[in-house]
C-alpha cells in the first residue's frame, strides 16, 4: 500500500471518530437541555401552586379564628349594630365602609337629620360595615376601622366614633385607617372611649371575622355598592329625588299612621 493510500484511510478514520465524537457531544448537550427544561417546568409549577396557595388564603389570613359580634350587635346572625329605640316605626338600614368617600358625602349630608330622628325615638338605623375599599384599592383600612368601630360599640360609644371615622376620613388611596395606632387617636375624640379595653380590641383585632362575615353578607346581597340606604326595605340612596327634608317627611309620616 502506497503511502499516500494509508494517509487517505487514516484521514477517514479520523473524520469518522470526528464525527462521532460531534454526535456524542450533541446528544450529550440534548440530554442536558431535556433535563434542564424539565427541573425548569418542575420549578414554574412549584412556584404557581405556591402562588395559588398563598391567593387561596388571603382573605382568611387576618379574619381567622371565631366569629366575636360586638355586644348588642342584632339582626340575621348579629351583623347589624343598632342606634335608636327598637319602637321605632321605621328602620333605616345603612351598609358602609370607613373608606368610601360616597359613604362620607352621605353621612355628611344626612347625619344632623338622622341624629335628629334617632334622638326623637322616630328612627332607628342598623348599620353594617363593609370591608368594600380594601378589596378594591388594597390595604386593611377598611377592616381596621369597622373592627375598631365594633369595638366602640362594645364601650357603648358606637355612634360618636362612628361619626369621629367619617368626619377624619383620609383620602380613598390613603390607607392610614390601617393604623391602628390612628385608630386609637381619634378614639381621644370621643368622651371615655380611649381605654386600656378599647385598645387592647382595637389592637387585638377582636371583631376582625365579625366584620369578615358581615362583608360577605354584603356581597351576597345583590347589593351595587356602597352605601346601600334602605328606608323600610326600600332603597332611597337610588331616589335622585331623596333628600334630608323628604327622609325626615317619610319617617313622619310613617310615625304617623
Amino acid at each position: 500500500m502506497s503511502e499516500k493510500n494509508r494517509e487517505g484511510k487514516r484521514t477517514a478514520r479520523e473524520r469518522l471518530a470526528e464525527e462521532r465524537e460531534k454526535q456524542k457531544s450533541a446528544e450529550k448537550r440534548r440530554r442536558v437541555l431535556i433535563v434542564g427544561g424539565a427541573v425548569v417546568c418542575v420549578l414554574a409549577l412549584a412556584a404557581v401552586i405556591g402562588v395559588l396557595a398563598a391567593g387561596s388564603g388571603k382573605d382568611d389570613t387576618d379574619t381567622a379564628g371565631p366569629v366575636t359580634a360586638p355586644s348588642g350587635a342584632n339582626g340575621e346572625d348579629s351583623l347589624a349594630i343598632p342606634v335608636g329605640k327598637e319602637s321605632a316605626k321605621s328602620t333605616l338600614t345603612v351598609w358602609e365602609d370607613f373608606r368610601c368617600p360616597a359613604c362620607k358625602s352621605f353621612e355628611d349630608a344626612y347625619r344632623a337629620t338622622i341624629h335628629e330622628l334617632t334622638d326623637s325615638g322616630q328612627l332607628k338605623v342598623e348599620y353594617h360595615l363593609a370591608t368594600l375599599i380594601d378589596g378594591n384599592m388594597g390595604g386593611s383600612g377598611s377592616l381596621r376601622a369597622a373592627n375598631a368601630a365594633a369595638c366602640a360599640q362594645g364601650a357603648g360609644k358606637f355612634p360618636a366614633y362612628h361619626d369621629v371615622l367619617f368626619r377624619n376620613q383620609p383620602p380613598e388611596t390613603d390607607d392610614a385607617f390601617a393604623d391602628n395606632g390612628k385608630l386609637v387617636e381619634l378614639a381621644g375624640k370621643v368622651d371615655g372611649l380611649d381605654t386600656p379595653a378599647f385598645r387592647q380590641c382595637v389592637d387585638d383585632g377582636t371583631h376582625d371575622s365579625w366584620v369578615a362575615e358581615s362583608n360577605k353578607a354584603f356581597q351576597s346581597g345583590g347589593f351595587s355598592g356602597t352605601p346601600t340606604v334602605l328606608l323600610n326595605g326600600k332603597n332611597i340612596y337610588q331616589d335622585q329625588t331623596m333628600t334630608p327634608a323628604k327622609l325626615k317627611q317619610l319617617v313622619r309620616q310613617a310615625d304617623a299612621a
